[in-house]
């Protein structure tokens, strides 16, 4: 599917089944996760969604738990009182939910949590990945601490690869300041991530912004992803009823 400007979107050039992110700590990682796994699903994939985030407790993919029921997608997370443990007790769930992506029209996605520490959660299991079908891309947000410049950047990368065990295949271009985000705010990272690109040999997949910010973005070259938020702050979040529906909206 493309573009209605004949643009490819970032569903185009995203087809090995397993995909991985990894990158600085809050680059935005999860709600790309998440939009991945919910665009993957309503054009017709099997989907499962791997929470490995062992950093941040409070934008974790798992957070997003009844909505991805409510869309038929497998979440592989810590379940019941050890909902928000920091610790890898899933690995038999993200050994079946890889093994899945056997069926060509299973796409596996996977949030290894921020730097190399959450690198690492992963790394501890990167035995059960084949590398041949597998995406691992490191997310480029120039908003964030110690990702400002290219020394940073890079610096971060090599981190992760050591970390998760993998060579980055692929950048994925996500500046942003939530809702301040502006279009020269994103054309800014885009331009960071390509550079970065030239550096290390390591091609720019896709650039993600808001939704609202796309056709703003009509003229860039390159696949983009539009973000709808999942993953909101604690304050924000709906509350909901037994059954996980939404209440008082």
């Amino acid at each position: 599917m493309t573009s209605p400007v004949g643009r490819r979107d970032a569903y185009d050039v995203l087809t090995a089944p397993v995909i991985i992110f990894v990158g600085h700590f809050g680059s935005g990682k999860s709600e790309i996760a998440l939009n991945l796994a919910f665009d993957f699903r309503a054009r017709g994939h099997e989907v499962s969604i791997v929470d490995l985030d062992v950093v941040k407790p409070y934008f974790r993919c798992r957070l997003a738990h009844a909505e991805l029921a409510e869309k038929g997608i497998h979440l592989v997370a810590p379940e019941g009182d050890r909902f928000y443990a920091d610790l890898p007790i899933i690995v038999p769930e993200v050994r079946g939910a890889l093994s899945r992506s056997d069926d060509g029209n299973a796409r596996v996605i996977v949030d290894a949590g921020g730097d190399d520490l959450g690198a690492r959660a992963f790394g501890a299991m990167s035995d059960l990945v084949d590398r041949a079908r597998t995406e691992l891309l490191f997310v480029v947000n120039t908003r964030r601490p110690f990702a400002e410049d290219q020394a940073g950047l890079s610096t971060m990368l090599r981190e992760v690869e050591t970390a998760a065990r993998m060579s980055v295949t692929g950048l994925v271009a996500n500046t942003h300041l939530m809702e301040e985000t502006t279009p020269e705010i994103v054309l800014g990272g885009l331009e960071a991530a390509r550079t970065l690109s030239a550096a290390t040999g390591i091609p720019v997949r896709f650039c993600a912004a808001l939704r609202r910010l796309v056709g703003s973005l009509d003229r860039v070259d390159c696949p983009l992803l539009p973000i709808d938020r999942h993953v909101l702050p604690p304050d924000k979040r709906p509350r909901r009823g037994p059954l996980g529906r939404p209440m008082g909206i």
